[in-house]
Parts: C-alpha cells; structure tokens; sequence
C-alpha cells in the first residue's frame, strides 16, 4: 500500500509521536531514519507528501530535497514537502520546501499542517 506519508526523522521519539497523531487521522505513514536511503525510499513508496528533517546523518535534508526537486519524473519532483528543522535553521528549510515547521511543533499545527498540504 502506497503511503500517504513518508517520514524522514532520525529522532524515533518524535518520529513515533508524529506516526501516532497523524495516523489517528487516518493517514497511512511509512518511516525512514537516514538520510542516506532517503531518496530512494521516496522515489520506491512515491508518497502523496514528505515530512524531512532538516538534520540527518548521512545526508541532509536539504540535499535530499534538491535531490528530489531536480528528478527527471515531474509528478515525483513536485511532491510536496514538510521540512522539520530545529529553531532557528529556518532560512536553510524555506528554500525549496512547500513548508517549514519549527521544532518542538503543537500536535494540532502539524495536524494543520498535513490537512492543508493534502486537502
């Protein structure tokens, strides 16, 4: 099954808090923890949205998002993308990223937050 949702968070304690919001509402969310399997985890699940974390080992989140902006496929390049950064990392997040989220972020404001992004 295609998520709705793929997850890249290296944190399992906010990864696992953000699995049980977003799934009380229904949404199906796949998790990955590594920024270095991260594109290739989107470009196999082809989610309807990515929340990334702005900080990964392996790779960042900004160069998985150039990355995926830039593949050949436009409906996969167009996906949109929720980027989780740590307070004060805004500016480096807000470049290419349809939204920028600040942690720690009220359950209610990602709840928000994904309904806005996918209707």
């Amino acid at each position: 099954m295609r998520p709705d949702i793929l997850m890249i968070e290296d944190e399992p304690n906010i990864a696992e808090a953000v699995r049980f919001i977003l799934t009380r509402d229904g949404w199906h969310l796949a998790l990955h923890d590594d920024g270095e399997g991260g594109i290739e985890a989107i470009r196999d699940q082809r989610p309807r949205l990515v929340i990334l974390d702005l900080m990964l080992p392996n790779r960042s989140g900004s160069e998985i998002l150039s990355e995926l902006r830039g593949e050949g496929d436009p409906g996969l390049a167009a996906t949109p993308v929720l980027m989780l950064t740590a307070r004060g990392q805004t500016a480096e997040a807000t470049t290419q990223a349809d939204a920028v989220m600040a942690k720690p972020f009220a359950n209610e404001e990602l709840r928000a937050q994904v309904r806005r992004m996918l209707g």
